[in-house]
């Protein structure tokens, strides 16, 4: 599960507003460090065209509520009539590090649990461009609108909540800028 230097992983929370590029960046992440372990977080809602069926562990509303009633996430929430949630995490052998890719409420939850995880709040560079974002991977329109919205009352809980605080604007800069703090809680 470690690699002996910490009793138990370190726990990164990726966190921003819809379409921020979480998943891209939690994916390449972990592409790129293979002691990173990615949780993959349970939803109710729609896959969405294109998605991959990896993206999330998509289940109903009567597996989710299964899965709450025995204590089997880490955190979980309703988000615009859809539920998501963390598994408790049961990372790999070899992993020093799980990554959690969530959203603000789910990343308040688990930073209340676990004040040591490294929070990591990712803003897009631009409102217009996170507004592009949502609508090129295909959310519907009352859906963009919705996570607009949404996203001017996260942001500021996720900035007062965050330990680091990232601009989404250049990815491989962004998973770079993941990989130094990772591997500074690494040296600590």
């Amino acid at each position: 599960m470690t690699d002996g230097s910490h009793s138990r992983p370190i726990t990164v929370v990726i966190s921003g507003p819809g379409g921020v590029g979480k998943s891209t960046i939690a994916d390449r992440l972990v592409s790129r460090d293979q002691r990173l372990w990615l949780s993959r977080s349970w939803t109710t809602r729609e896959r969405r065209d294109g998605e991959p069926e990896g993206a999330y562990v998509f289940v109903d509303r009567d597996a989710f509520q299964q899965r709450i009633d025995a204590g089997g996430f880490l955190e979980w929430t309703e988000f615009l009539g859809n539920l998501y949630g963390t598994p408790t995490p049961e990372p790999v052998a070899g992993s020093d590090v799980v990554v959690l890719e969530i959203e603000v409420d789910g990343a308040q939850q688990v930073k209340a649990q676990h004040p040591e995880a490294i929070l990591v709040f990712v803003l897009p560079p631009t409102r217009t461009e996170q507004e592009r974002r949502l609508r090129e991977r295909g959310d519907h329109e009352s859906k963009v609108i919705q996570r607009l919205r949404k996203a001017e009352s996260e942001e500021p809980v996720g900035l007062k909540l965050a330990d680091h605080v990232l601009v989404n604007d250049d990815l491989d800069e962004t998973v770079n800028d993941l990989l130094r703090i990772i591997d500074r809680a690494r040296a600590r």
